[in-house]
C-alpha cells in the first residue's frame, strides 16, 4: 500500500483491511510504503505497527511518486502472491477475498479489479480517465486493460517478472500488462476518496 499524506484516513483503511485479513484462511503481511508524506502519516503507521507485528513500513526519503512507491512495496513483499491496493479506500479491501478466489480457481497470475463506476469524481476527471486508456491503447503495441487501476493480485512469479524491469520512468499498469501470463478481471464499484489527494497524475487514473 503506497501512502502519501494519508494520516486522516489510514487508520480506517487499516481497520477494514484487518477485518478482511482476519477472515482469510491464508496468512498475510502488510507492507505500507510512506512516500515522503508531509503530514503525520509516518507517525500513524508506526503506531499501527506497534499494535500489529505483521505490518512492515518502507519509509522513502522523499516523495518519489506512486509508481516508485509501488515498486518499493513489491520489492519488500514476500509470499505466494502480492495484492496492490491504494490506502484511500477508493478500492475496497473487502474485494480481496474475491481476488484470491479467482487466483486460486482460475490459475491466473494477475487478477485485476476493473472499475464499473467512479463515485465522487467530477465529469472532467471521468472523461479524461475514460479517454486515457483508449488513447493509450490506440498507440501502444501492448494493450492495457481499460478502467483498471493498480488494485490487483499478482502471483509470485509475476511479481518476480515485474521486479526484473527497473525503468526509472515507470507506468506500473503498463508493466503489469507487459509481463504477460494469464490475467483475469474482477469488476467492482469504486468509492469516493476518503481523505488524501491523489499521489501523482498518472497514479490517479
Amino acid at each position: 500500500m503506497p501512502a502519501f499524506n494519508e494520516a486522516d484516513g489510514i487508520v480506517e483503511f487499516n481497520r477494514r483491511l484487518r477485518d478482511v485479513r482476519g477472515r482469510l484462511s491464508e496468512t498475510s503481511e502488510v507492507v505500507y510504503v510512506n512516500d515522503g508524506s508531509r503530514d503525520d502519516t509516518m507517525a500513524v503507521l508506526r503506531a499501527l505497527r506497534e499494535r500489529d507485528p505483521t505490518i512492515t513500513i518502507v519509509n522513502l526519503s522523499r516523495n518519489f511518486g506512486k509508481e516508485i512507491a509501488l515498486t518499493a512495496g513489491l520489492d519488500y513483499s514476500c509470499g505466494d502472491a502480492a495484492i496492490v491496493i491504494d490506502s484511500d479506500l477508493q478500492d475496497p479491501p473487502e474485494l480481496i477475498p474475491t481476488l484470491i478466489a479467482r487466483w486460486r480457481e482460475d490459475g491466473a497470475d494477475v487478477v485485476f479489479a476493473q472499475r464499473r463506476s467512479r463515485a465522487g469524481e467530477g465529469w472532467v476527471k471521468k472523461i479524461t480517465a475514460y479517454g486515457f486508456y483508449r488513447v493509450l491503447n490506440s498507440v501502444s503495441g501492448q494493450q492495457v486493460p481499460v478502467d483498471t487501476g493498480d488494485f490487483r493480485l499478482v502471483s509470485r512469479r509475476a511479481v518476480e517478472a515485474v521486479k526484473q524491469l527497473r525503468e526509472h520512468h515507470r507506468f506500473m499498469k503498463g508493466l503489469f500488462a507487459w509481463i504477460g501470463f494469464r490475467q483475469v478481471a474482477v469488476p467492482y464499484e469504486r468509492a469516493p476518496r476518503l481523505a488524501a489527494k491523489p499521489n501523482g497524475i498518472i497514479g490517479s487514473f
